[in-house]
């Protein structure tokens, strides 16, 4: 009798010990499954972003030069250039030199690296008007002073500070939507870089 109840309370003893085996596997199961989707739809999220942020902005600028022909220390006649300017200006962020990081195991979402911005700035000058005379014969070399001058001068009137400022807030707009899904996943966002203010953040 006594032998009876020992290899029943063996046999219960042992059930019980498979049974809560089975539910710490099986809760470890899902806790793991439940981890490996956050990780796949953060980096399947971050595969899917646009590679290049790119802003522009284009505008036209009209520039009238004079060019004066003297003789003998006297100006005898002055004539007139007339160049139209076609400026396009844009700044670029290339996604492909991001660095983020996605932790499973301690559920963060680091910022490694974010790219610099590019600036690149593209007048087109066209001749327009030339006012010149029989005296005053303007040559290629006066209208490519005043090509080149009304290049420079579109570079200068472009707000490189402005253009950075609209870009920077476009590259936010686009990584908003990882930092969102981050927070809805219950990951928090580590900035390494330094580059991204708390205003910044909080607007998530």
């Amino acid at each position: 009798m006594k032998n009876t109840e020992i290899i029943k309370g063996i046999v219960i003893g042992a059930a019980a010990v498979l049974l809560i085996t089975w539910l710490v596997q099986s809760l470890s199961g899902v806790a793991a499954e439940k981890t490996d989707n956050s990780y796949q739809i953060l980096r399947n999220q971050i595969t899917k972003m646009n590679k290049m942020v790119v802003l522009e902005q284009d505008f036209s600028t009209i520039q009238k030069t004079s060019v004066a022909f003297e003789l003998l220390g006297n100006k005898i006649s002055e004539n007139e250039i007339i160049a139209f300017t076609k400026t396009n200006a844009q700044v670029s962020y290339d996604l492909n030199k991001m660095v983020i990081e996605v932790d499973s195991l301690d559920r963060k979402l680091i910022i490694r690296n974010l790219p610099d911005a590019e600036i690149r700035i593209t007048p087109s000058v066209e001749i327009q008007s030339i006012d010149d005379s029989f005296l005053n014969r303007i040559d290629d070399s006066q209208i490519k002073k005043v090509t080149q001058s009304a290049k420079d001068d579109a570079v200068k009137r472009v707000d490189q500070t402005r253009l950075r400022s609209e870009g920077r807030k476009q590259l936010m707009d686009n990584l908003n939507n990882i930092f969102i899904l981050a927070k809805a996943l219950n990951y928090s966002v580590v900035d390494e870089t330094k580059t991204i203010s708390l205003s910044e953040l909080s607007r998530l």
